[in-house]
């Protein structure tokens, strides 16, 4: 697998940037680099709140994302708003949400956005509902 960069959450309120090469849904554990170059770290899912998929690290600045559907959106999969154990709400869509499993994929509902995709820790949300 050819790395990715990632924004990682943590529930306690870190960020960090850098890479994986390894993640799975299905593992509770994953090998992460930053940007600087340090060494490899192993990072456990039960003290990450979300993994950002990005474009790129610096984003565009003068870009206002959009949060929420708009009216006419295709979405990839069912359109879904959850709620973080932190009070943050995002909306996006996912195909396949099972709340026994570690996480589930996110698409976000811009398309031009930095995000490309997010992977939600179940353990981190508060609520979840179909839209």
């Amino acid at each position: 697998m050819q790395p990715v960069k990632i924004v990682v959450r943590f529930l306690d309120g870190r960020v960090l940037r850098g890479q994986t090469q390894d993640l799975s849904p299905d593992r509770p554990t994953f090998h992460f680099h930053t940007e600087k170059g340090q060494p490899i770290m192993q990072l456990d899912m039960k003290d990450i709140k979300a993994l950002f998929f990005v474009k790129d690290f610096a984003g565009d600045k003068e870009y206002h994302e959009r949060k929420d559907f708009a009216p006419g959106d295709v979405a990839q999969g069912k359109k879904v708003e959850i709620t973080f154990i932190d009070g943050e709400t995002m909306q996006g869509s996912t195909a396949g949400y099972d709340p026994k499993r570690l996480g589930f994929f996110l698409i976000p509902t811009d398309p031009n956005g930095n995000n490309t995709r997010i992977f939600v820790v179940n353990a981190a949300v508060k609520e979840f509902r179909f839209l």
